[in-house]
C-alpha cells in the first residue's frame, strides 16, 4: 500500500470512529475525553449577546479560550464583531477558515513570524498590539515588503504590569511616532485589567478594575485632543464584562471564558453556565476513602486552583501534581470504572491541551468539533 493510500484509509478510520460516537451516552465514552455541553453553552453565548446587543460597546471574543472554529463561528453568528487571539498561529487558523477581522492581542515579534504577519494582512484584516518604537518599524519594514498594511493597537499598561507602554504622554509619544509610518495603522488602543479578573468579590472587582481602565479612556481622550484619532480601546473580559464593559469609551469586549466556563470562573459571574467538563473514571480505590482518576495536569489546566467534581462540591481534592493521575480523598463509594465529569478550574489551558471536544446534549453526543487552534503558540 502506498503511503497516501494508508494516510486515507488511517484517515477514514478515524471518521467512522467519530461517527460511531454520534449518538452514544457520553458515560460510555473513552476517557478522558473533553465535553462541552452545547445548550449550555449556547445559552452563554445567548446571554452575553444580549447583553452587549443595545450597547456602544461590541464583543470580539478570545478565541484562546476554546480554539474551536465551530464556536468561533457560533459567538459571529451572535453578532460578535471579530475574534481576538493570543498568537498568531490562532489567527492564522482563523483567517484559513473564512474569518476576515482579527485581533492579536499579544505582541508579534521575531523576522519570521513579523513577516507571516504581514503576509496574513494580504487576506484579512489582522491587527496586533505593540508597545515599542523599534517593533513599530519592523511591522511597517515587513508590510511595505508584503504590499499590506497592518493595523497596530497601542496597548497601555493600567496596572497588569506585563507589556504595555505607561498610560498617558508615553502612550501620545508613541502614538505620535507610529502615525509617521507607512504600511502601518493606528488602529486604537488595547487594555486589560487582568490583574484584578480574580477578585472574588463583585464589588471590589468593579471598583478596581473601573479606575484601571479610567486610565485607558483618560489616555484616549489626550490622544483625541491632541489630534489623534483613537477609533477603539479593546479590552476587558468574561469576569469584568459588566463593569469595564459598559464605561463610556470602551469599544470592544474581549471576554472569552463565557462560551464554556471553568470553575473559577463561575466564582466570578455564576450567571454564566459551566458547559465544559472533562469525562474521568476511577482507576483505582486504594484505600475506603480515597479513589484516583485517570487524569492529572496533562489533561486539565491547574494554575487556578483544584479541579472540582460536577454533582460532589465538596470533595478534598488535594492540588495534583501527578501528569495521569488525579488523588481525591474522603471520597463517596465510587466504583472502579464509574464515569464522572471533572470541571477544570481554567478553560483556556485544558482546552488546548485537547485535538477535539465531543459535543453532547441531553448525555448523548450529537457533533465532533475538532480544536484546530490547540497548540499553537507560535
Amino acid at each position: 500500500m502506498t503511503l497516501a493510500a494508508t494516510l486515507h484509509s488511517a484517515s477514514r478510520s478515524q471518521e467512522q470512529v467519530m461517527d460511531m460516537r454520534l449518538g452514544m451516552s457520553i458515560e460510555n465514552l473513552d476517557t478522558p475525553t473533553l465535553l462541552l455541553d452545547r445548550s449550555a453553552s449556547d445559552r452563554n453565548l445567548d446571554k452575553m449577546a444580549e447583553f452587549f446587543r443595545a450597547r456602544s460597546a461590541k464583543l470580539r471574543p478570545h478565541f484562546k479560550n476554546h480554539k474551536c472554529v465551530p464556536l468561533a463561528r457560533r459567538q459571529m453568528q451572535r453578532g460578535a464583531v471579530g475574534m481576538t487571539c493570543a498568537k498568531l498561529g490562532e489567527a492564522e487558523v482563523l483567517v484559513n477558515h473564512g474569518f476576515t477581522n482579527l485581533l492579536v492581542a499579544n505582541q508579534v515579534v521575531g523576522e519570521m513570524k513579523i513577516a507571516r504577519l504581514a503576509r496574513l494582512n494580504n487576506r484579512a484584516r489582522v491587527a496586533v498590539a505593540i508597545d515599542h518604537w523599534d517593533h513599530a518599524q519592523a511591522l511597517s519594514t515587513a508590510a511595505l515588503e508584503a504590499g499590506s498594511t497592518i493595523p497596530v493597537l497601542i496597548e497601555v499598561d493600567i496596572g497588569m504590569g506585563r507589556c504595555g507602554v505607561q498610560p498617558g504622554e508615553p502612550t501620545l509619544e508613541l502614538a505620535r511616532r507610529i502615525c509617521e509610518l507607512d504600511g502601518i495603522e493606528f488602529a486604537g488602543i488595547q487594555a486589560f485589567e487582568g490583574h484584578l479578573v480574580n477578585v472574588l468579590d463583585r464589588n471590589e472587582r468593579t471598583e478596581k478594575a473601573t479606575a484601571a481602565m479610567l486610565l485607558a479612556i483618560q489616555t484616549r481622550q489626550l490622544l483625541e485632543h491632541s489630534g489623534i484619532p483613537v477609533s477603539c480601546i479593546s479590552g476587558c473580559s468574561t469576569a469584568t464584562y459588566n463593569s469595564t464593559g459598559v464605561m463610556h469609551g470602551i469599544d470592544e469586549v474581549q471576554a472569552g471564558t463565557y462560551a464554556t466556563m471553568d470553575r473559577q470562573y463561575h466564582r466570578l459571574t455564576p450567571e454564566f453556565e459551566i458547559a465544559l467538563s472533562v469525562l474521568v473514571r476511577v482507576i483505582s480505590r486504594p484505600a475506603a476513602n480515597k479513589a484516583v482518576l485517570d487524569l492529572g495536569v496533562k489533561g486539565a489546566g491547574g494554575e487556578f486552583g483544584v479541579p472540582g467534581i460536577r454533582d460532589f462540591p465538596d470533595l478534598d481534592i488535594p492540588y495534583f501534581l501527578s501528569e495521569e493521575h488525579l488523588v481525591v480523598r474522603n471520597c463517596p463509594d465510587w466504583k472502579i470504572g464509574q464515569p464522572l465529569h471533572l470541571i477544570p478550574s481554567h478553560a483556556c489551558t485544558t482546552c488546548n491541551l485537547y485535538r477535539e471536544m465531543v459535543v453532547h446534549d441531553n448525555g448523548q453526543v450529537i457533533e465532533v468539533w475538532l480544536i484546530e487552534g490547540s497548540g499553537k503558540l507560535i
